[in-house]
């Protein structure tokens, strides 16, 4: 299953068209790179309308209590759609803990062992985001990290489901989803790169040929 990560209400909707997308995921970084200007709840509301299924929002307060109120806020703009991202910590982990509790859809965001991911999906965290670029950043295998995660979810038939972020390269994409990701969010330059294949543009162009050609 794919994600989009992306938070450009267009660009998201002319990828959804494909019909290959399932929910979007957005975060700080993204946001401030491509809509620095925009009002958070305007942008949110406009990628919401551009797309289906679960769209993450990030926290950025540090605290439970406050962490527990912009979660809120978020939630509050679309309930049925809204999944709070919420960042890794010992505080992330009572916030989740607590939403979960609530019944508000999570994604515990910014992991990078199988210890810290085990913790997310304990807690009951909705989503498991595991960054394959930056585990490989470190010098590790992000594939380790994604199927040990996917074993003890299933041993223990725990609820959450794996994303794989922080993708880098198509290559990135079928790594993830080999070891046991249920989802990879993948950013639009490289999801459009995945269409790409020099040989299948070669035979539809000698197929076309032939075709125009046979009467000649």
């Amino acid at each position: 299953m794919f994600f989009i990560d992306s938070s450009n209400p267009s660009e998201i909707e002319d990828l959804f068209s494909w019909g290959v997308l399932a929910g979007v995921t957005t975060n700080p970084l993204i946001l401030a790179r491509e809509a620095a200007s925009v009002d958070l709840e305007q942008r949110i509301r406009e990628v919401i309308a551009a797309s289906s299924g679960p769209v993450s929002v990030e926290l950025t307060s540090e605290t439970p209590g406050a962490m527990l109120e912009e979660a809120r806020r978020y939630h509050a703009w679309d309930p049925a759609r809204i999944c709070v991202k919420v960042p890794f910590s010992e505080a992330g982990l009572k916030v989740t803990h607590a939403l979960t509790r609530a019944g508000v859809a999570t994604n515990v965001t910014c992991l990078m062992s199988f210890n810290q991911a085990y913790l997310a999906a304990l807690a009951g965290g909705t989503y498991v985001s595991i960054f394959s670029g930056r585990i490989r950043d470190m010098g590790y295998d992000a594939r380790a990290v994604i199927s040990d995660t996917r074993a003890q979810i299933e041993r223990e038939r725990l609820g959450a489901r794996i994303i794989v972020g922080s993708i880098r390269h198509f290559m990135d994409v079928n790594e993830a989803l080999a070891a046991g990701a249920h989802v990879v969010t993948v950013p639009p330059p490289i999801l459009r790169k995945m269409l790409h294949n020099p040989k299948t543009e070669e035979t539809i162009r000698e197929f076309n040929a032939a075709w125009e050609n046979r009467a000649k």
